[in-house]
């Protein structure tokens, strides 16, 4: 139980870091080429004005005082989360055959140090 506890603890710990080094060195640029395939669509522009008036963008409806809902944002999280996912599950598809490799090497010393105990 120790062993799952502290692999989950490493494995938040490193998609944390993980998530703020994309964040930093990709900024919003990982959403232009998803913005590209869809038409040059930049999400975080996207909103629906909550007061029934129409706004040409988002910062027209801000300087109104406007209630949005930004849901062109929460798009933007959402990308980025499965960009970051992908990349971390990416990377520990490629490390586990050397896990397994450890594992099979333990087991084997295990085995043998069972026997020479008897």
């Amino acid at each position: 139980m120790r062993g799952n506890v502290l692999d989950l603890a490493v494995g938040v710990i490193i998609g944390a870091a993980f998530g703020k080094s994309s964040g930093i060195v990709g900024g919003r640029h990982p959403d232009a080429p998803i913005g590209r395939l869809v038409g040059r669509v930049d999400f975080s522009s996207l909103f629906v004005s909550l007061n029934g008036t129409h706004y040409d963008s988002l910062a027209l409806a801000k300087a109104a005082g406007a209630p949005t809902v930004n849901y062109g944002l929460f798009l933007n999280t959402i990308i980025n989360f499965l960009i970051v996912a992908l990349a971390v599950f990416f990377a520990g598809a490629a490390g586990k055959p050397l896990d397994q490799e450890t594992g099979s090497r333990l087991k084997r010393r295990r085995r043998k140090s069972a026997r020479s105990a008897r």
